[in-house]
């Protein structure tokens, strides 16, 4: 089959004195964002060359279509599909959601305390049914406080432009005006009377806070907040002991918040705390103070409280340790319950209200596993609440824990409907030196038979970036690489927080070569200590995780195998240079403001993966994007497969696949993302001449 070529159109750009030719930039359109909610308005000669990449692609992995089926099947056995949460206890209802055999999104059902009568009150495929839409991404799903209305948001492209409904449950009829382009977010008030939303502005940022009255107009919508700085992005919330609303602004580095009572009428919020660059905190109440969750002078936060916001006499109530992140806090009446992370690892402690004494909670003998908390009820009188915990090789399980007793009572655990024994697999939490000498932890999961002699295959995860920590969480379907002796190993490597806020501080910014160096520095260790060799590895990451793939593969392709790259962040200097883009005056203190920053611009320019592709032998590449995509724009790996074509002297696939009705997760639905997977799955077995395993 003929290889699919994009037309190149010469465009010479200059920045900072320095100039570069770009052949491809032409795909970019001036009417992106119009582009993303009206697929028709791209142009037709780039989406021919989408079309015939995909038909490439199809073409290249036709011999894996009965994996692919066979993957399918695989992935879908291990999924309890006819399942169903814990129950939420409200004042007046119990609130839970199901999924069902042949459903591809969940039920939400409710029932009256006292009642065995069960309501239905959202049906995920009835409602796609009756939109007659091929995608179907749900943004919130909210009950008002009476128990009347359901609010939900919904977005039909994948662009993340959300329209948000009312309707009475009992009726099923729409109540108010359908509110469109907002964030997603629905916040009832107390009275029942209003809902509080976010607005989008013309580049798809949440800037405005808006009170609606529902069953009126939205023209009379009311503007309560408005954010000037367009790096920030606004939400709001109710505080946990229900007297406050609070309004969170803020970009990935810096946060300001304010406050105003449940009970004002025309809302005025007030300030909590200026603004200064690189200070995070959030405040909450409960129970006569409010706490503040901060890392000014403390940088892996602290806990301070004080009895009112108006002078603000704020006192220690959990300090600052290096290295441990400090979590939030969880209210009950007698207990106030919070996390700490530290070396990849999470922890959960509680503390006694009346003794002020405070201890860990215990999960499990394994030593690497993710802790999890949930309240049973919204009314806070109560000792128990759900605790929950996985390993990469344990599923969830789920008990009702008394904190006075300290009884637990399994009440949940993940089937595995085809079977599923943890012992067969091993768990290893490693570290390795990076080129700088900081250590990088490493969660390695395998199976038992799996010969650590070099022999096996490997597939290395990545991130590192916006100071998420990739938990060592379980996944079912990770298992079917892992059962055909493909060690899955997490890399966690700065950028992320999972040693702290330094450990983000030195993955960003003029520091985001760390995050690079650190990756690769895992792979070399993993080929060292006989867990795979050199050739042997296939990357993995998305979004900003891409990034980390088109640099990796840049600097060291004869590592890898193959790399499988989502929805990756691949252009990067041209995104971070063009200000009227969704997240691009939002991540200057991620990744730099090379437009008006030289030495930012020359830092990016040296690591972007399009503007770093060389003339050499590159692996087996898949890449995957979407159409609808706001955050990473299709057009950006379009353009790195097509410029990798032309410069990689290998005959090594090079594969892009774009999905022409999804987003930045992809398709929606349960089998659909489930197809997703499969297919980046048959492809590593492709290359690791597994097919027939």
């Amino acid at each position: 089959m003929k290889i699919p070529q994009l037309e190149k159109k010469p465009e010479i750009k200059s920045c900072h004195d320095k100039k570069w030719q770009d052949n491809y930039s032409w795909i970019h359109q001036k009417n992106i964002l119009e582009v993303l909610k009206d697929s028709s308005k791209l142009l037709p000669e780039v989406k021919k060359y989408l079309e015939e990449e995909n038909a490439f692609t199809e073409y290249n992995l036709k011999d894996t279509k009965e994996l692919q089926k066979k993957l399918f099947k695989e992935i879908k056995g291990r999924i309890k599909l006819d399942d169903e949460s814990l129950p939420f206890k409200d004042y007046d209802y119990e609130y839970w959601v199901k999924t069902t055999t042949k459903g591809n999104y969940s039920i939400k059902l409710r029932k009256k305390i006292g009642s065995n009568k069960i309501e239905e009150i959202w049906n995920g495929d009835k409602e796609k049914e009756k939109l007659n839409t091929e995608y179907f991404g749900v943004g919130d799903l909210e009950v008002s406080w009476n128990d009347k209305y359901l609010g939900y948001s919904l977005d039909l492209k994948g662009s993340e432009y959300y329209t948000i409904y009312i309707r009475d449950i009992e009726s099923e009829k729409l109540v108010t005006e359908k509110i469109e382009e907002t964030s997603g977010g629905i916040t009832f008030s107390l009275d029942n009377k209003f809902i509080f939303y976010s607005k989008l502005d013309q580049n798809h940022r949440p800037r405005k806070i808006f009170k609606h009255k529902i069953g009126s107009s939205v023209k009379e919508d009311v503007l309560i907040f408005e954010e000037k700085s367009e790096a920030f992005t606004v939400g709001i919330g109710l505080s946990s002991d229900e007297k406050y609303y609070f309004i969170v602004s803020s970009d990935h580095n810096t946060t300001e918040q304010y406050y105003f009572s449940v009970d004002e009428e025309n809302p005025k919020p007030k300030l909590i705390q200026k603004r200064k660059k690189g200070i995070l905190y959030s405040v909450s109440s409960w129970n006569g103070y409010f706490y503040k969750h901060t890392n000014e002078d403390a940088e892996d936060f602290k806990i301070e409280k004080c009895k009112d916001l108006s002078n603000q006499e704020w006192e220690t109530y959990i300090a600052a340790k290096d290295e441990v992140l400090i979590g939030g806090l969880v209210f009950l009446n007698e207990w106030i319950i919070r996390s700490e992370t530290s070396n990849a690892l999470g922890k959960v402690f509680v503390k006694n209200v009346k003794t002020n004494e405070e201890e860990e909670i215990k999960f499990a003998d394994e030593k690497v596993i993710v802790p999890g908390i949930s309240l049973i009820q919204r009314a806070r009188n109560t000792d128990q609440l759900y605790l929950s915990y996985s390993s990469p090789k344990t599923q969830s399980r789920t008990y009702l824990y008394n904190l006075k007793t300290k009884e637990k009572k399994l009440v949940k655990e993940q089937e595995i409907p085809s079977g599923h024994n943890p012992e067969d697999y091993i768990v290893e939490r490693l570290e390795c030196k990076s080129h700088d000498g900081r250590l990088v932890p490493i969660t390695i999961t395998r199976h038992k038979k799996t010969k650590i002699d070099g022999s096996a295959n490997l597939l290395l995860y990545g991130y590192g970036s916006y100071g998420s920590s990739m938990s060592p969480s379980f996944s079912s379907t990770r298992l079917s690489l892992i059962n055909r002796d493909i060690i899955w190993v997490t890399a966690h490597i700065r950028g992320g927080m999972e040693r702290g806020m330094k450990w983000w501080k030195e993955g960003k910014l003029l520091n985001k070569k760390n995050t690079f160096e650190d990756y690769i520095a895992v792979a070399k260790y993993l080929i060292e200590k006989k867990y795979t060799s050199k050739g042997k590895i296939i990357g993995m990451g998305g979004s900003a995780g891409g990034l980390l793939m088109g640099v990796a593969v840049n600097q060291a392709p004869d590592l890898f195998l193959g790399i499988i790259m989502a929805v990756p962040f691949v252009d990067s200097l041209t995104t971070n240079l063009d200000h009227s883009l969704p997240l691009t005056v939002g991540e200057f203190d991620e990744f730099g403001n090379a437009k008006d920053n030289k030495e930012h611009f020359e830092y990016i320019y040296s690591y972007a993966p399009y503007h770093n592709i060389k003339k050499m032998d590159y692996p087996h590449i898949l890449i995957t994007t979407s159409l609808s995509d706001n955050r990473v724009l299709f057009d950006e790996p379009a353009k790195f497969t097509a410029k990798l074509r032309e410069y990689k002297t290998d005959n090594n696939l090079l594969l892009l696949k774009t999905e022409m009705n999804a987003g930045h997760g992809g398709r929606s639905g349960r089998d659909s993302a489930i197809e997703e997977i499969a297919i980046d799955y048959a492809f590593a077995l492709k290359i690791s001449k597994k097919i027939n395993s």
